[in-house]
């Protein structure tokens, strides 16, 4: 190793991790933007989760896609080009939720998904393979730490800039008249203009400091490939079930990982706790997340395999979930935040257990993943649907119990599917 080469790999490691703390910011504050969105426009829970299935649906549409573009640009366009699309949406966003046009402010929030997932589908395989994937979970941590903090820092810095005061101004607009109850909807949702131009410069500005960055260009054909199990070359994405079952993985993590952060406040609102205390629910559940991160970094992988961490969190998760349909309260809003300990390596493991060996295919296995993103629309909106039909803390549980159960099936058996004898 040169001596230029450990300061090479702390800058990448460092641009990397603004990129996750931008990913976080944008992925956490859909939590706080329900409710916002819930008051703002005056709509039912179910439109209200609208905010994060639109911005989930977007890696659906855009993941596959954002693999071609990153094949023409090259990582750093690409990274540029995801920055600039997010700072487009937050403007349309910004702008619409001002008119109180919903339909144009959720449109805004998939062009800023869609940013994500091209941001996605390029660094989450690069952070995985820029050193031995063993270890991948651990780098992931580090990550994942930006991500969260940034979650914080979103969560907060939007409930005291714009939610400030729900609970007396949903009071307010109960008891006005037509006309006056329109006047509060529009001051409320004006609140929103201002931080979220801001937010569109700083993404302009940080997409022009991309493409001057360090990061080096990594070749995963190169970098993360393993024969087949018969020492013959692999034709196509298809060869490797591995991959498709991990996507199901994503799939499912991701829903139960907005279940435990964004869905949080709702979860409280039902549990008739004061909805100017359920706007910060979220920022528990990032700070149980930051802890699962930092012990998952410590045990990762010297102590611990990032496969077997992956199936003793599922089984905390079962357990969490349990626990909060037993009890009530805050008692139980501890337990959905105690959720996010147990999702906290589940990323970071299931991203490079699921890419491992694709070779040549890696972005397109990438992509596969990024896809299955979509379950952080799909199942909240489950319980959207049935919490108005059902117990929604029966609802809550048998959801992510489900989903906590497929990803120990993938953590024990799944990840090894068509690998051969190594991977066993």
């Amino acid at each position: 190793m040169s001596p230029d080469q450990p300061k090479s790999f702390a800058s990448s490691l460092a641009v990397t991790g603004l990129l996750f703390f931008i990913m976080g910011f944008f992925t956490w504050i859909n939590g706080p933007l329900i409710l916002f969105a819930k008051v703002a426009f005056d709509v039912s829970d179910t439109l209200a989760f609208l905010i994060p299935s639109a911005f989930y649906i977007s890696y659906f549409c855009l993941a596959l896609p954002s693999s071609v573009i990153l094949k023409l640009t090259g990582m750093k366009k690409g990274l540029a080009l995801s920055l600039l699309l997010m700072a487009v949406g937050a403007a349309i966003f910004g702008q619409f939720a001002t008119a109180r046009s919903y339909a144009g402010a959720v449109s805004g929030i998939f062009i800023i998904g869609g940013g994500l997932a091209l941001l996605q589908t390029a660094i989450n395989p690069y952070i995985s393979i820029l050193g031995p994937i063993e270890g991948a979970a651990r780098r992931i941590a580090i990550m994942g730490v930006c991500n969260k903090v940034a979650g914080a820092v979103a969560t907060y810095g939007l409930a005291k800039l714009v939610l400030h005061g729900m609970e007396d101004f949903a009071s307010q607009v109960q008891r006005a008249t037509p006309a006056q109850k329109d006047a509060l909807l529009q001051e409320f949702s004006g609140r929103i203009y201002g931080p979220y131009m801001i937010i569109a410069v700083v993404l302009a500005v940080v997409a022009v400091a991309i493409l001057y960055s360090p990061l080096p260009d990594i070749r995963a054909e190169e970098a993360n490939s393993t024969p087949g199990s018969t020492g013959v070359e692999r034709k196509s994405i298809f060869s490797f079930p591995h991959v498709w079952l991990g996507a199901l993985c994503i799939f499912v993590y991701v829903g139960a990982e907005v279940m435990a952060g964004d869905a949080i406040g709702i979860y409280g609102v039902s549990l008739q706790l004061s909805l100017d205390n359920a706007k910060y629910f979220t920022i528990g559940t990032l700070a149980c997340m930051l802890a699962g991160y930092l012990l998952g970094f410590f045990l990762i992988p010297r102590y611990i395999s990032q496969e077997k961490y992956l199936s003793l969190s599922a089984v905390l998760g079962i357990v969490f979930s349990i626990c909060a349909m037993l009890t009530d309260g805050y008692v139980s809003i501890a337990f959905v935040a105690l959720l996010g300990f147990a999702n906290a390596i589940m990323w970071p493991a299931i991203f490079p257990l699921a890419i491992k060996g694709l070779g040549r295919f890696t972005e397109k296995g990438a992509a596969l993943l990024v896809m299955g993103i979509v379950g952080g629309a799909a199942i909240p909106q489950l319980f959207a649907h049935f919490k108005a039909i059902f117990n929604f803390q029966v609802v809550f549980a048998v959801l992510m119990i489900a989903c906590y159960l497929y990803i120990l099936f993938f953590a024990v058996r799944g990840h090894r599917v068509g690998q051969g004898p190594a991977a066993r």
